[in-house]
């Protein structure tokens, strides 16, 4: 095993970590900039009012895209498993 071929599962594995955490953290980012205005513009300046809203926008978030982010998980699982054999030598 060469040091491109560590670079390659690395780079891949990051890439993958990117790819399926993304969706998740934009639909954070917007639930928070949306309750930050909304705090802005009704004086409500409470910081737990955040969490509520956020929490339960990443759960649907990852009830509508968690099938896509574990095939997206397996299909780098498998083709790093069955790989393996030249990892060895």
């Amino acid at each position: 095993m060469t040091i491109n071929d560590v670079t390659a599962i690395a780079s891949d594995a990051l890439f993958i970590i990117i790819k399926c955490s993304a969706p998740l953290l934009l639909v954070s980012l917007v639930v928070g900039l949306i309750v930050s205005i909304f705090q802005t513009v009704t004086s409500i300046q409470e910081q737990t009012l955040t969490f509520v809203p956020k929490i339960l926008a990443i759960f649907l978030a990852l009830i509508i895209m968690g099938h896509w982010i574990m095939n997206n998980m397996v299909e780098y699982m498998v083709r790093l498993w069955s790989e393996f054999n030249a990892y060895i030598r």
